[in-house]
Order: structure tokens, then sequence, then C-alpha cells
């Protein structure tokens, strides 16, 4: 059918321009990386500063990857930010509520494992709202997830009167300031679930159910794809993203509030562009947003470096942005021009569509 061949016209063209924006994005990264370690070689290439990357790096990406599963489809959470927020306040919460701050010893690991679940399921149900309006009711995801954005954030304001919140266990704390072989725990846990994402969006049949949505409703309708299921699914795993972000967010900075974290919905954005996800939907990849937010802390650690200040940083960060979007524009039209047949001629005949894929991944049950 056309639709199908559009559709998977549109992922092979999504697929390639990714792989383009993987090689660039690579070559960014070293460019950062021997441009600032020439400024200032024994500070940036410390190992002291490396474990300073990493430990903002999971803050940051996991809300990336929350950006990044709702664009495959097509869409947008703006709630993310504030998803974590109500996550780490649920956790602290309950923390001052048992008086667990003193908590050692196994006691403290399972006050913490009860309460970043619950804190989790916080996240889990903001996801769910968000899921019903842009799913269920049909409500155009920028402006649902604007409005629970706004509403997540009054409730977290009323609920703590704009004051943080303090009083977490050391068990607590240690997943985002304790290191593993020199490596922060938040980054560990950051790599594996890009890794467990990786595999959901990759190798299972609603990671292409997720892509085909993004790609082509109309088309994904008629595979066999239930349309609403997939967006549902969507705003869930968006919400768990961002709960986790949270989370680390809490433990890194012994404290919970309405307001941390405001300028990382944009700096958010930025990094799943700039890994090549597709806004429009349809493509995107882990390991794209893992070394888009990789060079972006770079970034920024170079810039304090050489006492740059935070508004030049925010100037570079705009600047790349507009520059990978530029070269993508006259990439994509430089090849617009060429698949254009010369006059009189009828050009390529496509390939007749293969749709026995499609509708097999369609058919088999999401995990």
């Amino acid at each position: 059918m056309p639709s199908n061949l559009d559709a998977l016209t549109q992922r092979l063209v999504a697929a390639a321009q990714g792989q383009r924006s993987l090689t660039r994005l690579l070559g960014l990264a070293v460019v950062v990386l021997v441009l600032f370690s020439a400024l200032s070689p024994n500070v940036f290439l410390s190992l002291i500063n490396f474990q300073t990357i990493a430990f903002t790096v999971p803050e940051i990406g996991l809300l990336s990857l929350a950006i990044m599963v709702a664009m495959l489809t097509g869409g947008i959470d703006l709630s993310i930010v504030s998803m974590a927020n109500l996550t780490a306040l649920t956790t602290a919460s309950l923390f001052a509520a048992f008086h667990a701050t003193d908590a050692t010893g196994g006691t403290a690991v399972l006050l913490t494992l009860l309460f970043v679940l619950a804190g989790l399921v916080v996240a889990l149900l903001a996801g769910l709202f968000n899921g019903f309006l842009v799913a269920v009711v049909g409500v155009t995801p920028i402006l649902a997830t604007l409005g629970t954005m706004l509403l997540y954030n009054g409730i977290a304001i009323a609920w703590t009167g704009g004051e943080a919140l303090y009083g977490m266990p050391d068990a607590f704390l240690a997943l985002g300031n304790n290191t593993v072989a020199g490596l922060p725990i938040s980054f560990v846990l950051f790599v594996l679930v890009g890794l467990a994402l990786a595999v959901v969006v990759n190798r299972t049949p609603l990671g292409t159910k997720l892509r085909l949505v993004g790609a082509n409703p109309t088309a994904a309708r008629f595979s066999g794809i239930d349309n609403r299921r997939v967006l549902f699914l969507t705003y869930v795993v968006t919400s768990l993203l961002a709960g986790g972000a949270g989370i680390v967010l809490a433990s890194h900075s012994a404290s919970a509030s309405a307001d941390y974290g405001s300028s990382y919905l944009l700096l958010a954005i930025v990094v799943a562009i700039l890994g090549g996800t597709n806004p429009s939907g349809g493509y995107g990849t882990v390991l794209g947003v893992v070394l888009a937010t990789v060079t972006l802390q770079m970034v920024s650690s170079g810039f304090n470096i050489i006492r740059l200040s935070a508004f030049q940083y925010t100037i570079a960060q705009g600047l790349i942005l507009v520059v990978v979007m530029v070269v993508d524009a006259i990439a994509q039209g430089r090849r617009s021009r060429r698949a254009v047949p010369p006059p009189g001629g009828t050009g390529p005949t496509p390939p007749a569509p293969r749709t026995d894929e499609v509708r097999s991944a369609a058919s088999a049950p999401a995990s």
C-alpha cells in the first residue's frame, strides 16, 4: 500500500540522517575534547573533572531520553521536570515523615528502596494522566503536557510552600554522590537505564510501533497498530524516566524542591535534537542522546574552567543547535534536489512495498 511505502521510506531516510547525525556528533565531541584540553590540559583532563561531568550527566541524560521517547511518536513532554520534582518531593517527604535521617544499615537501605519506589509511583500516576489526555482525550501533546506541567508544578509549590525539603539518609545520598570503581553510582545506573531503553526501542515490537506511529500514524493504524495504546505507553515511559531523574537530582543535591531543574527542560530538548532525534517523529537513538549529553556537559565544564559565564554557555548551546539544524536543512535540501527526476524523465521506479515485517511487528505483543 502507498501509505506503508511512505512510512518505510521515511524510516529509511530518517535512519540515514541519524547515522550522519551520530558521525557529526562524534566529531563535535572530539573537537570539544581537543579544544578544552589544549586550553587547560592540567584541569580539563584531570580525573576529578571527568568525575564531575559524570555526576551531572545522569540528571540531564534521563530527562533527554524522556524527550526522545516522546519525540519518537511525534509528540513532546513538557512536564518532565515537574514530574521529576514531584518524585523527589514524595521521596523526601516520606523520609521526613518516618524520621529516617539517621537511619543506618539495612533499615536505611530498605527505607530508601521503598520511598524511591513510592516516588516513582507518583511519577507513573502523572504519566498515566498525561497519556490519558494525549491518547484518549486527543489533546495535542504540547498543549496537554504544558497544562500538566503547570498543574504538577503548582501542586509541588502548594505542597512545600516553595521551600526545599531536607533530611535524607546516607544510603539515599550515596546514589548521587558515591562512586564505584571511580565511576559515580548515578552514572552507572544511567548507563544501565540507557541500555534497557535501547533494547526496548530497537529490539522489541513496542519500539517498532513507537517509530511507525511517529513516522506515519495513518500507515501505522492501517497496519493494525493501536495508536492510542502506543501513545499511552509513550507517556508512561517518559514519566518513569523523569521520575528517575528526580531521584538522582534529589540524592545529588541532598534536598528536594519545586523549582529544581527549572532550566533543564529546554536543555533536554536541545540534547535530544542534537542527538539526532527527529522532532517530527519516527527516528531517535539512545546512543545519540547519551553522546549529546556528554558533549554539552564537556562544553559546560570547559566554560567553567576557562571562567566563562553561564550566560555564555547558554549562547553556545543555542549556537550549536542552530548550526546543526542549518547543516541538516542544507543537506536535506540537496538530497531533495537530487531526488527530483530530470525533465521528461520518469525517475526510478520504487520497489514494491513489503508490509509483512510491519504487520508481524504490529501483531506481536508489546514488551
